[in-house]
């Protein structure tokens, strides 16, 4: 059963992004201080203001929802709605002044996204899809494109330094086997597939808060996005993602990532 998205969770949706830019472009090409977490990733005041103030925001608007963050952890979580923020997707990106990076916003409900955001601050970009509400780019229709082949898709991946020994041969299979295999994107990558510039973006060892807002954006504006196994994906999926725009060439690239 599809679960819709009321218009009150949208407002709020679009409130959290509002709240995000003006941190981001305060902070945008100024010399921050970086600092590397446990696990060698690197976070910004950038990343931890802007999670700050949309966890304010949230808790001030339905407290009673739940809320999983990157940079401050989870409260609440048991909760039929969760959202899940990644203030900054794209750290390395923002640092080093690559506009490619994005806020992400989702929602979920009992584990599963309804409704998520891209925003990206510099470039005033808003892409939102959700549960009843097809999706948007700045309020303008945003559909994906037919690609029925891998001989014929651009591929995007973050790096293949983000794949480890036992999913980097399966990237390696697809982008010998794509048109053209593209990196360093980040969310963007999904951005632009929802956009329909982009046919496939494949990546592996991703976290709930890196994934969960590209669900509903990308399956509202007509394309498909699962793990390795064909699975949808929920807030306790294994971080494997495979994102098309169209459901023929999604199909092949699962056939290649099983080898």
């Amino acid at each position: 059963m599809t679960i819709p998205c009321p218009p009150e969770f949208v407002a709020l949706a679009e409130k959290l992004a509002e709240t995000a830019r003006p941190i981001i472009r305060k902070y945008f090409r100024t010399p921050v201080a970086v600092d590397d977490k446990p696990d060698a990733s690197p976070v910004t005041i950038a990343d931890r203001e802007v999670e700050t103030a949309m966890r304010a925001l949230i808790n001030q608007t339905f407290p009673q929802h739940g809320i999983l963050g990157e940079e401050h952890g989870f409260e609440n979580v048991d909760a039929e709605y969760v959202w899940v923020l990644d203030p900054i997707d794209g750290t390395k990106a923002f640092i080093t002044g690559k506009p490619s990076f994005g806020t992400l916003i989702a929602l979920a409900h009992r584990g599963t996204p309804i409704l998520g955001v891209i925003d990206q601050a510099i470039l005033s970009e808003r892409w939102l899809g959700g549960n009843g509400h097809p999706t948007t780019l700045n309020g303008q229709p945003a559909r994906v494109r037919e690609c029925d082949a891998l001989s014929k898709a651009y591929a995007y991946t973050t790096g293949p330094e983000f794949f480890d020994e036992a999913t980097l041969p399966a990237w390696n299979r697809v982008a010998a086997r794509v048109k053209q295999p593209r990196y360093g994107c980040d969310c963007y990558a999904y951005a632009l597939l929802t956009s329909g510039f982009v046919d496939l973006v494949v990546e592996a060892g991703l976290k709930p808060y890196d994934y969960s807002a590209l669900v509903p954006v990308i399956e509202n504006a007509g394309g498909i996005i699962t793990d390795w196994d064909g699975k949808k994906l929920t807030i306790a999926s294994d971080g494997r993602v495979c994102a098309a725009g169209d459901a023929r060439l999604h199909a092949q690239a699962l056939g290649v990532l099983a080898g």
